[in-house]
């Protein structure tokens, strides 16, 4: 099974994020990851969908998603010509003689503290999700309080976009 990043130009008003999961949820489908944030226009949101699946299912979201009013656009972004990124946020368990190799790290992955007590840090980290994953990993043996991820925001490279009518194709 693949691993596939869904974008869609949605109506931005109420009811949209629910009819859209609503899709996915009655044909049995998990979204592993989802993003909505408003767009440079105000009446559009943008949705990153992140799905694990083969070629039908992907090809099954596409076809049932275009059929909802609110959908404007809808499509797959190609990894390799995607630009990603994802938030996290992550208390970690911390003694006061452990900050400077955890500053180490959160150095290398250019990362930032956000806060710090006498006992924990809260540390926010950019990036792919492997690079997450990688820094979580790191982080671990320290005690995870707790942690927050938005999940993948995507945007296709170069001067293409979602918006344009001319460039639109159904992937399928």
């Amino acid at each position: 099974m693949k691993r596939h990043i869904v974008t869609a130009l949605v109506c931005n008003k109420s009811g949209v994020l629910n009819r859209i999961t609503g899709l996915f949820s009655r044909r049995g489908y998990n979204i592993e990851s989802l993003s909505v944030a408003s767009t440079e226009d105000d009446n559009l949101s943008r949705m990153t969908i992140v799905i694990q699946g083969d070629d039908y299912l992907l090809e099954q979201i596409v076809k049932q998603s275009d059929k909802i009013y609110d959908v404007q656009r809808v499509t797959e972004l190609e990894r390799d010509n995607a630009v990603m990124r994802e938030l996290l946020l992550i208390k970690i368990n911390v003694l006061p003689e452990q900050r400077p190799e955890i500053e180490t790290t959160v150095r290398l992955f250019k990362a930032k503290t956000i806060d710090i007590s006498e006992n924990a840090m809260i540390i926010e980290l950019t990036g792919e999700p492997g690079k997450m994953d990688g820094f979580i990993n790191l982080l671990a043996p320290y005690g995870i309080i707790e942690m927050a991820r938005t999940g993948i925001t995507a945007l296709e490279r170069g001067d293409r976009n979602i918006c344009d009518a001319a460039d639109y194709t159904d992937i399928i």
